[in-house]
């Protein structure tokens, strides 16, 4: 996705010492149906330390080894663009999509590493929390929410390379994701949370979450029900979706996709196979509105876990920060 960048070049790699000192397309499992952009595949893999590293850096990381290393480069006065979820429940790193909560963006400036060294580190949410905030950000925009309940079948891209093993996924759902509902859970209270001063006041609203994994290569679907603060007729909801707008689309940012809701109309849509890459894969799709025989109105939503859910985000954070005056 950085390939071609009309703001961004990769200048720089780095990775564990198993693969420092490698050229890229050797060190690298490259699974994508692209290739990889014949500069990057030549480059040689450095150390993953902030010597000789670029001001922007885009980590990708384990959570494990992301909580060492990432303060290390906003130390060194690293712009620090996350992926994992290390750091995105420290009350003063943002977790950032750019057409719900850009605002937050605000938090960078009392993080200790930005007062002593100008770095920062800014977040993107977890694959199956991006998907539903999205659907339930316009919600509670036009009429508020009191009760979210999300059921998820997640692909098995989102548990990386190799993933979850054929003879384990291969006609059959694992109703089991470690950590997945505690973080979609507490990540979307945060991100539809309020910032008052230098912390986020989180979401009110009750929030439940059941993560699966199922035999699909990439998007994750959610089954949603939700109960609104304010009545609302199907024809409003589906308006506030289509209709919904923020910053990405008002600043143009080359990442964004025109339309980042989209509600289809089709009885049996959306569905992965079909719709997963709307809007280059940074559109979330909806549909299947109907009531709710427990909270108000139940529907379907589904978004790509690898682009608007983990890579796609992380550069439209970094686009949202250029914008916004932080990469200077």
């Amino acid at each position: 996705m950085l390939e071609n960048h009309p703001w961004f070049e990769v200048a720089w790699l780095a990775a564990s010492d198993r693969s420092e000192g490698k050229i890229y397309s050797e060190a690298a499992r490259w699974r994508l149906k692209t290739a990889i952009p014949a500069k990057v595949a030549a480059m040689k893999v450095s150390p993953a330390t902030p010597e000789g590293a670029p001001k922007i850096i885009f980590a990708a990381l384990d959570a494990s080894i992301a909580a060492e290393m990432e303060p290390r480069f906003a130390e060194a006065s690293c712009f620090v663009v996350s992926n994992s979820s290390a750091l995105r429940m420290k009350s003063d790193v943002p977790l950032v999509i750019p057409e719900v909560n850009a605002g937050h963006i605000k938090l960078i400036d009392g993080q200790a590493w930005r007062k002593k060294s100008g770095g920062y580190v800014v977040t993107n949410p977890n694959c199956s929390a991006i998907g539903l905030v999205l659907a339930l950000a316009p919600l509670q925009h036009s009429f508020g929410l009191e009760a979210v309940m999300a059921v998820t079948m997640q692909a098995v891209s989102g548990a990386g390379y190799p993933g979850v093993a054929s003879l384990d996924i291969l006609g059959n759902v694992i109703p089991y994701i470690r950590n997945e509902e505690e973080k979609m859970e507490e990540e979307t209270l945060k991100l539809l949370g309020q910032m008052n001063g230098t912390k986020i006041i989180p979401a009110a609203f009750a929030m439940s979450a059941q993560c699966n994994r199922v035999a699909v290569e990439d998007g994750h679907t959610e089954s949603i029900s939700v109960r609104l603060k304010k009545k609302a007729q199907p024809a409003e909801i589906i308006a506030a979706w289509n209709e919904y707008r923020s910053a990405p689309q008002e600043l143009k940012l080359p990442s964004a996709p025109a339309r980042p809701v989209v509600y289809m109309e089709a009885s049996d849509r959306p569905q992965p196979r079909f719709d997963v890459d709307l809007g280059a894969g940074m559109t979330t799709a909806v549909g299947r509105l109907r009531p709710c025989g427990v909270l108000d109105w139940k529907f379907t939503v589904l978004s790509h876990n690898t682009i608007r859910g983990a890579a796609g985000a992380a550069i439209l954070n970094a686009e949202l920060l250029k914008a916004k005056g932080y990469l200077d």
